[in-house]
């Protein structure tokens, strides 16, 4: 007979061909296994338990589970209520070195880490402390406390609770449900059969590779092929990275496109004509919205994005102050390209020398603008210019084609462009930096602002705490 969650035991029935004699091989919990014992075997002698033995056996357990050890209690007997205890077995299964600083940079980013273990109360509440888990009066339930909570109590200490023992698979789908009802996101690991329905239920389900079921690994919706806590880690990790990339992407291909659009709709409402021919237009999309843009979905891993807590996931992507960083980069990209286009065309002629510096202002505008897409909140010059090889590989390609296109006598043709003279890239180095340099001083303001508000935040708990001790000495 198989673990039971219920029974907290297994058992193997023996069947002696010879003299058709019955017995029963149990383990399981030791307060389970006593329960069923009616004696036990010492000095190849079976005694009935007394009471005093009986506590003598439970102190062992108790003091076998403080040290983190996994007990396990062994008897046997011709049936289920005659068996005859015969000794426990206490299993060293230590968490790995990596788990308690993976759990404390969890908890420091805003994640709420729970253990749920079929284990006896003093040895969760070892290996809890061992892995960095608060364990104090309030936060210590076990199945049966569960089983004896209506749906509201729960939900008042499912918060706070971080342990909790001798759990079957109801108790897990109920902590999984309680979590959900609580507006959280729930991951959960497991690795047996008793773990598939709070798997399944739980946002996102975590099997082991190594040690998992095959029923566990099937409704999982991710398989931990080391088996290694750590690993849950850098999975966040990437998903907060993978996350922010696609916000720098789109806050660069947005404010891009929002230059694109006004340069010509700009252009046409003032009566000017078009800045830009066909042909260049096309170029900047092919250049600057292919290599450039998907490079920012490479950005590396920030350590100021990993320790950022969990996003509300109500939240649309595009943000008021996604929006505001588009608009404040366009509008500096569009005045300084329509600055120079009209400086240009000052006999009111549009030539080939107009549209080569508008189309090269535009182009060396974006790649500023990529730049300071990089992040929404530190410095080009702390992340380092180099630190994305892919963005800066792609950049220097981008040059390389400008410079084709304003050189080569073919492209000269096909792009109607003409030769420029290092005064005029001087020029438009200068100018065209101004979109990073205005991106600085808005990082800038920002962080300064944030910097402001924790202060703030900080200082009113502080005083909220004093008003309240104030309160409680009147009450006094």
């Amino acid at each position: 007979m198989p673990f039971k969650s219920d029974t907290k035991t297994m058992s193997l029935k023996v069947k002696n061909k010879r003299t058709g004699e019955v017995e029963w091989l149990v383990k399981g919990a030791v307060e389970s296994i006593l329960q069923s014992s009616s004696h036990y075997q010492q000095n190849m002698a079976t005694l009935p338990i007394s009471q005093e033995k009986h506590q003598q056996i439970m102190a062992w357990s108790l003091d076998k589970g403080r040290q983190g050890l996994r007990v396990v209690a062994l008897a046997r007997g011709p049936s289920f209520s005659e068996l005859s205890y015969m000794g426990m077995v206490a299993i060293m299964d230590p968490p790995r070195e990596e788990a308690r600083p993976s759990v404390t940079t969890l908890q420091s980013t805003g994640v709420n880490v729970k253990m749920v273990t079929g284990d006896a109360q003093e040895t969760a509440c070892a290996i809890a402390q061992a892995v960095g888990l608060q364990v104090r009066p309030g936060t210590v339930f076990s199945g049966d406390q569960l089983d004896n909570m209506d749906e509201r109590v729960l939900l008042n200490i499912i918060r706070e609770a971080t342990v909790f023992y001798r759990v079957s698979p109801r108790h897990k789908l109920r902590i999984v449900k309680a979590l959900q009802d609580c507006d959280e996101i729930v991951g959960m690991t497991g690795d047996g059969v008793n773990d598939v329905v709070a798997l399944k239920r739980a946002n996102i389900g975590i099997s082991m590779g190594k040690m998992g079921s095959a029923v566990s690994k099937e409704a999982a919706d991710m398989i931990l092929n080391d088996d290694n806590f750590r690993t849950i880690l850098s999975a966040i990790e990437e998903g907060k990275c993978i996350f922010h990339n696609i916000t720098n992407f789109v806050t660069f291909q947005v404010s891009t496109s929002l230059v694109a659009l006004s340069l010509i709709a700009l252009s046409t409402l003032f009566g000017l004509p078009s800045p830009l021919n066909p042909m260049q237009i096309l170029l900047i999309n092919v250049i600057m919205d292919g290599p450039p843009a998907l490079t920012l979905g490479m950005e590396p891993i920030d350590d100021d994005v990993k320790v950022q807590p969990p996003r509300d996931t109500r939240k649309d992507l595009i943000t008021p102050k996604l929006i505001r960083n588009c608009v404040i980069s366009a509008v500096v990209i569009i005045c300084g390209t329509l600055w120079v286009f009209r400086s240009e065309m000052s006999d009111g002629v549009v030539t080939a020398r107009d549209t080569t510096m508008t189309f090269a202002c535009f182009v060396m505008y974006d790649m500023f603008n990529a730049m300071s897409c990089r992040s929404d909140s530190k410095s080009v010059l702390e992340i380092g210019v180099t630190s994305n090889w892919y963005l800066f590989v792609a950049l220097t390609a981008t040059v390389g084609c400008l410079m084709c296109v304003v050189y080569l006598p073919f492209l000269q043709w096909v792009f109607q462009t003409e030769a420029l003279h290092i005064t005029d890239w001087l020029y438009l180095v200068c100018l065209t930096s101004t979109v990073l340099v205005v991106s600085e001083i808005r990082k800038f303001l920002d962080r300064r602002q944030e910097y402001s508000t924790g202060i703030m935040a900080s200082r009113g708990h502080w005083l909220s705490k004093k008003s309240v001790k104030a309160s409680w000495m009147d009450a006094v």
